[in-house]
């Protein structure tokens, strides 16, 4: 097969080798440069010199985990694929949900697409919540290694997954997590050499650790090891991340959080105004499902002037609080942001760079923070790694490189080694 592929409006070539397009989750370029200075990162100190290129991106906002991984799995921005979140509020249910099932899906995925054409293809993911989206209408080996001890033929494609990787399967909030995704890669490689293969892991190291710390170098020092393996096995590889990190605390190591929930109850009256925050997800021990990005709902739909006029006064009181960056109404936050409009709130709210938002203090359980907190979800997350291990063919000066141009540049734009 040699046919392009067009999905989602983008055209891209077949593969000539092997493509592995990973994406570090949590990753920016300090965590990479602090890991080369140290010695520890070789093979991406090679890449950065000159034997690969690399690029800024920018990742989709908000800069969570979901909305990233599929966006660079379709290549397009939220407003098309319609994850917006990991999390979300169905306003005509009038229910909270989690949007890791399909059917929250606008758009065809690329692994669907070259899988239906004939390519062998592969995804591995840390955590089980992005596996069903990942994998959805695509035929191949599709797990995670959260759940890799229940892998079977018939669901994931693949059986035996333990022996294949000789790990144990890891704690959720462990490095081994994503360690066992870059050795399955691996072993997948030499054992099974995907035509294309996904490699996404959890930024758990990423939530506890700065970069150039013992913790950060030893985890970036691991993925170098396994991307050199790749490397050697002949495929080629684009590594991206899904969204940066950033510290999100005081001199006094506490969080710097402004509980919008409580803040808007005291304005408005409880009952009056909800707040979503979409970086929830099952797994908040490390973040406290505390992030830079929030939804409000008000209660009273903006059916008149009048009611346009209150929410625009909401807004202005949130903008005028200490910590927030940005407050945009519906249809321009879906605009600046590439979101889509039935799937947000009246008002989207972004943090500062060292503040977060959370919704009621007692909502909050932060005991589980054993250092002081990193989190993401704003614009200050968003400028993340795009990096090849090819020479690339000439790009028009000043270029925006998103992070779901991932594919685009691993198949349309490589060099032959």
């Amino acid at each position: 097969m040699s046919t392009p592929i067009t999905v989602n409006g983008r055209t891209y070539r077949w593969m000539e080798r092997p493509l592995v397009v990973v994406c570090i989750d949590g990753c920016q370029y300090e965590y990479i440069t602090a890991a080369v200075a140290a010695g520890v990162a070789p093979y991406f100190g090679r890449l950065l010199k000159g034997a690969g290129t690399s690029f800024t991106a920018d990742c989709v906002m908000p800069s969570f985990t979901n909305p990233n991984n599929l966006s660079i799995v379709t290549g397009v921005p939220p407003a098309v694929h319609g994850i917006c979140g990991n999390y979300f509020f169905d306003a005509e249910r009038g229910e909270e949900v989690m949007m890791n099932d399909p059917k929250h899906l606008r758009v065809g995925t690329l692994l669907a697409a070259f899988s239906r054409a004939g390519a062998k293809v592969a995804v591995i993911t840390a955590k089980d919540k992005l596996r069903k989206l990942l994998g959805h209408e695509m035929t191949g080996i599709c797990f995670s290694s959260e759940k890799a001890d229940q892998v079977s033929v018939a669901e994931n494609g693949i059986d035996h997954v333990l022996d294949l990787v000789g790990m144990p399967v890891p704690s959720v909030y462990s490095a081994e997590l994503s360690e066992f995704v870059f050795v399955a890669g691996v072993k997948l490689m030499q054992t099974r050499r995907p035509d294309l293969m996904y490699l996404s892991t959890t930024d758990y190291i990423q939530h506890k650790a700065a970069p150039g710390t013992p913790m950060a170098n030893d985890f970036y020092a691991m993925i170098d090891r396994n991307l050199a393996a790749l490397d050697a096995l002949g495929a080629t590889i684009v590594v991206t991340a899904d969204h940066g990190m950033n510290a999100k605390f005081g001199a006094d190591g506490q969080p710097n959080v402004i509980y919008l929930q409580d803040t808007l109850d005291g304005w408005l009256g409880a009952g009056a105004a909800r707040v979503i925050l979409p970086i929830t997800d099952p797994y908040v021990v490390h973040h406290g499902a505390l992030g830079s990005f929030a939804l409000v709902y008000l209660r009273a739909a903006p059916a008149a002037a009048a009611d346009a006029a209150a929410i625009g006064a909401v807004a202005a009181r949130i903008a005028a609080l200490p910590g927030i960056e940005t407050v945009l109404l519906r249809a321009a936050a879906a605009a600046q942001f590439e979101l889509p409009a039935d799937r947000i709130g009246d008002l989207v709210v972004v943090s500062q760079q060292n503040t977060v938002i959370g919704t009621s203090a007692g909502r909050h359980d932060l005991t589980g923070l054993d250092v002081p907190l990193r989190s993401h979800g704003g614009s200050s997350e968003q400028k993340v790694p795009l990096i090849i291990n090819r020479g690339v063919i000439a790009q028009p000066a000043g270029r925006r490189w998103r992070n779901f141009d991932a594919f685009d540049l691993g198949l349309n734009l490589a060099r032959a080694p």
